[in-house]
């Protein structure tokens, strides 16, 4: 045994954030109060389902490690929840909350789990192809394996509960809304942290009409005002909206028509292309990473013309947000993109001068947590988020009256 590991809290909570090629865990002290935003123990296994998946635990380089290339996700889970039961050292861990990105019309509130709940959401995958599977996969593990351990979902189209219904509405048939077919929201989570997260750094001035760019291999923007969403880039799923890193966003449907009557595609090979073939992906041919795009640029026209569009649909959907709120106060960038790319970061704001936003390139360059100027009329910031802390309080608050 490790003598020099601090010694484990007495109560944990356990955060699975499961994607289809990565999950990152995070274990909390459940005793401390308020919880502290910092786990004392977290990670990530990456590339899930390629040929070099890895464990990266916080402060220690990633290990290659290897998995079952017919249930990976399974598993990266058994080494995970085999890495925790080892950190705990027999501290008590009172439950597991996942991240599940669509909770549809019937689940917003934080949500015990049983397996009604799992099958439930199970039919919701249609709606978010690329992540609803697979926090379900960790719930009928835990489920099976540890049944008595209490297990929480918390939803991503949570937070946006507020958007008036105007916001919600397609123009199709009645019967469409009566069904359910209606502007979701995603990204909840990000935005709730935000929420608490923007009064306590920028004061009552969080509380104004604010945009947060949610900006990750997902994309979307949030339009807040007294901390509430008001709309939300993202819609009925998670395709709408911004140029992401392999996913379209904004898209006429009739280019989908389009691609199905002339070009004989199927529904599988449209959905293919709109989540997995698009977006930077799609239109540079090289990669879904402004890492791997903006040394490039300057020699490839395909990588050019990406990051270019990249830029403009954020700049046009901040104009459309920025008019929907009736004005513009402040501006946060959030998400691994958001939060590391000082470059896209510029690009857009200097095509916001109009709006009176005046960037500080310095403090953009050491990605400050406010990086405009002084005299900039719009509060323009940077502000990391936590997805993972934002579950497990919600987690927290629902099962501690039973703990």
């Amino acid at each position: 045994m490790n003598h020099t590991r601090k010694a484990v809290p007495e109560r944990c909570i356990l955060a699975l954030n499961c994607g289809s090629s990565s999950i990152k865990f995070a274990l909390f002290d459940a005793g401390a109060q308020p919880l502290p935003r910092a786990p004392g123990f977290s990670g990530k296994v990456q590339g899930i389902g390629q040929a070099h998946p890895t464990l990266e635990e916080a402060g220690h380089a990633p290990q290659a490690i290897s998995l079952d290339a017919e249930h990976p996700t399974t598993a990266a889970l058994q080494i995970i929840l085999a890495r925790i039961n080892e950190r705990l050292q027999g501290a008590r861990l009172m439950g597991v909350v996942h991240r599940v990105v669509h909770g549809a019309r019937h689940y917003f509130a934080p949500t015990r789990i049983t397996q009604e709940v799992i099958d439930e959401l199970r039919r919701l995958i249609p709606l978010a192809p690329l992540h609803q599977p697979f926090p379900l996969k960790a719930m009928s593990l835990i489920l099976g394996q540890h049944p008595k351990t209490a297990q929480v979902a918390c939803f991503d189209t949570a937070f946006h509960r507020t958007v008036p219904e105007v916001e919600q509405m397609f123009a199709l048939p009645w019967s469409a809304w009566e069904s359910g077919v209606r502007r979701y929201g995603f990204h909840g989570l990000s935005y709730e942290y935000m929420a608490q997260a923007l009064p306590e750094r920028h004061g009552n001035a969080a509380r104004g009409r604010t945009i947060v760019a949610h900006l990750g291999s997902g994309a979307s923007l949030c339009a807040m005002n007294d901390l509430q969403s008001r709309a939300t880039t993202m819609g009925f799923s998670a395709l709408d909206g911004l140029m992401m890193g392999t996913r379209c966003g904004l898209l006429d449907p009739g280019a989908v028509i389009h691609l199905m009557q002339e070009h004989g595609l199927t529904p599988e090979a449209v959905a293919q292309m709109l989540y997995h073939d698009s977006g930077l992906l799609g239109v540079s041919g090289v990669s879904p990473d402004p890492r791997d795009l903006l040394p490039l640029e300057a020699t490839n026209p395909r990588v050019h013309a990406a990051l270019q569009l990249y830029v403009h649909r954020i700049v046009r959907e901040i104009g459309a947000l920025t008019a929907v709120l009736g004005g513009l106060d402040m501006l946060i960038f959030t998400a691994g993109v958001g939060e590391h790319h000082d470059v896209l970061r510029a690009r857009i704001c200097e095509q916001l001068a109009w709006l009176g936003v005046r960037l500080d390139p310095e403090a953009n360059a050491r990605h400050g947590a406010t990086i405009s100027m002084p005299a900039s009329r719009v509060l323009v910031g940077v502000e990391k988020t936590n997805e993972e802390w934002m579950a497990a309080t919600q987690a927290l608050a629902l099962l501690a009256p039973a703990a």
